[in-house]
Formats: structure tokens, sequence, C-alpha cells
């Protein structure tokens, strides 16, 4: 299908193209949006995913820069969660058990016993509807998804909205909205990996990372929050100036080594409302992304478990510390952990957030 564009916004446009066919017949569609001298990015209906995002270096060359995948199989299996929108809980949930108002649901859970990432037929799997959308300045587009009540467990019926948009200044927008018929709980994320060197083109441990926390949530060996806030003071954790990620995911320190040799954390992030949480850097092409958020966490995961059995776009194999993800998110497990913010969702409310990656180059 040819890319008619759709929507535009001076140089910006949307078009949109049928991408592949899911095995019972329906097409998965892909969505082009941006400019021929500004970064581009592609989603697809199939997990409201982000495919591909172009972004240039200092020298002018055209790269993608987060990791993804061209196969159906693959989107539905391995890398069912690049670039994915992941809900109705983004992160782990503890033995599946979610309390709400006195009542504690079973939720579906894998293979390790925890709930992750809404569970084993999350959204990352779902095909949305999706249709382009302009917002003053910027053009994208808005996919939305009905849960119906029950589904992988969860309480309530929920109707959700993604919205990707980009606007001229290189900015990519990313907003969540969702409204239920009963109590709920609801924590939505992006699961791109960035590589800013260029998709398959190697590790991200030459990448520099900042991250504006004071406490990360420390892990069991399963991955699941042992409780308190630590302060990242004299850790690896303290990102709150910029560090090497090889410097850092080689420590001996024993949340690294148990995370599989490296990041897989929830950072508690200073201060409130919208605002820059993390820079994520690339100083020998001189790519950047900074990240803001309405969220109040941001997991940092750092690939650990690529083991090369998973080919990206590039034709090139994903090993160990291939991406880095900046999830911005509620915290891991809060439905069992009530001194964690909430994500209790209620008739009547709406669930709003907000996450900005705006890219650079010097």
């Amino acid at each position: 299908m040819p890319r008619d564009a759709l929507v535009s916004e001076g140089e910006l446009t949307v078009s949109q193209e049928t991408a592949a066919t899911l095995p019972d017949g329906r097409p998965v569609t892909r969505w082009t949006i941006g400019s021929p001298r500004g970064v581009t990015a592609e989603v697809l209906s199939l997990g409201a995913r982000l495919q591909a995002l172009y972004a240039p270096d200092r020298d002018g060359r055209w790269e993608n820069v987060v990791l993804g995948c061209d196969g159906v199989e693959e989107m539905l299996g391995e890398a069912a969660y690049l670039g994915a929108t992941v809900g109705r809980y983004a992160n782990r949930i503890a033995d599946g058990t979610v309390p709400v108002d006195g009542t504690t649901h079973r939720v579906a859970t894998q293979e390790t016993g925890h709930t992750l990432h809404g569970g084993p037929d999350g959204f990352a799997t779902r095909l949305w509807e999706g249709a382009p959308v302009r917002e003053g300045r910027r053009v994208g587009v808005a996919l939305r998804l009905r849960s119906p009540t029950g589904d992988q467990g969860f309480p309530g019926e929920l109707s959700v909205e993604v919205t990707y948009l980009l606007d001229p200044a290189g900015e990519l927008w990313i907003g969540y909205r969702a409204t239920t018929d009963a109590p709920t709980v609801v924590n939505f994320t992006n699961h791109a990996y960035f590589n800013l060197a260029g998709e398959g083109s190697g590790t991200v441990l030459d990448h520099t990372l900042r991250v504006d926390a004071p406490g990360y949530l420390p892990v069991d060996g399963e991955l699941i929050p042992t409780g308190p806030v630590e302060p990242v003071t004299g850790t690896p954790f303290d990102l709150r100036e910029a560090a090497v990620l090889g410097e850092r995911v080689v420590d001996g320190h024993p949340q690294i080594a148990g995370a599989g040799g490296g990041f897989d954390h929830n950072w508690v992030l200073d201060g409130h409302g919208f605002r820059r949480v993390a820079v994520l850097s690339h100083p020998a092409g001189g790519r950047s992304v900074e990240c803001f958020t309405t969220e109040p966490g941001i997991q940092v995961y750092t690939g650990n478990h690529f083991d090369g059995s998973l080919t990206g776009r590039s034709g090139r194999p994903y090993r160990k510390y291939a991406g880095v993800a900046l999830e911005t998110q509620h915290f891991p497990d809060s439905p069992n952990r009530p001194e964690y913010p909430s994500t209790v969702l209620r008739p009547g409310e709406q669930f709003r957030s907000m996450t900005v990656y705006r890219f650079s180059a010097g």
C-alpha cells in the first residue's frame, strides 16, 4: 500500500501503509511521522509500537536509534516488548496478586509466577485501532484499545488511548489516557530500547546516562522490589551526574550481579509534575536524548538478557547490552506496596500521563 500523506503541518507529515499481516489475516498498519530534515518515527498498530526512530548525529548521518523487528512472529514472541506500549500494568506484580478495595484479584502470570507487563497476553501483543492526528504544530497518530473486564484477570473494563506526536523541534511526545467502569490498577510505559550509535551497531556501554533520582528500589532475585526506597549515594545507581554505562554495569554491587550483570531497576525520580528526568548520550556520535515525564519513576534496563537469538531490522543479532530502555512509569508491585504512589484508577477519573523524548546532536 502506498504511503499516502494523511495529515501535515508544515514539513511534518503522517502517512500510512500495511506493514504485515497477522496469522488471522488482520493487517498491521505502520504510520510514518516526520519530515525530510527532521526526526522521523515509525509506529505500528501491533502493540502500539515505536518500531523505528531516525535521528541525525553531529555529522548529519541519519540512523534508526531504537531496536525493533519486522517479523510478526517475533513481535508476538521474543520481541514482544521492543518499542511496545505495555499494560495494563507495566513492570512486575508479585505473585500475580492485585488487591483493590479489600478484594484480591488473581491476574495472569508468566513462568516466573509473577506478572510482567500486564501478563502473557498484555497490550504489547494486541492490535490497536489508530488514526492520524494533529495537535497544534505536532502531528502523529492516536491508537485506542478496549480491554474488557477480566482481561488477564484485571478488574474493570478499561478504555486506553496512546498518542505519538512529533514536533518540528525533534521532540517525540507520547501521551496516555485511560478510563474504567470499575476500580482497577493501571501503569503504562513505552518499552523502546535506545542505541544512539544506531540500531544493531553494538552495545550501549559507551553511552552516558544521567538520571535525576536520589533513590532507587532494590530488588530480590526475581526482580521484585524488596520494599523501601534506598538512597543512591555511594552506589553504582547514583546517576545524578552523567556516568558511562560500561563503568557501572561491571560494578561488583550485588544488585547489579543479581539483575543479570546490569541495570533492571526503578529509580525514584526527583520532583513532581512534568520535568526533565534523564539524559542519554552517545559522545562518539554526538546524539543525545533528554527524557521528560509526569511519572514518579523510571525503569532503566540495559538489555542484560539479549543473547543473540533475536535479529533486528538491521539484520544483525542483538547481544547483551544492545540497547537501554528508559521506561517512565509508576513503581513495580505498587498494588502490593501501599507506601508506593497509588496506581488505582476509579470510575469517573481519567488516567493521564505524558513522556517526551527530545533529540539533539552536538
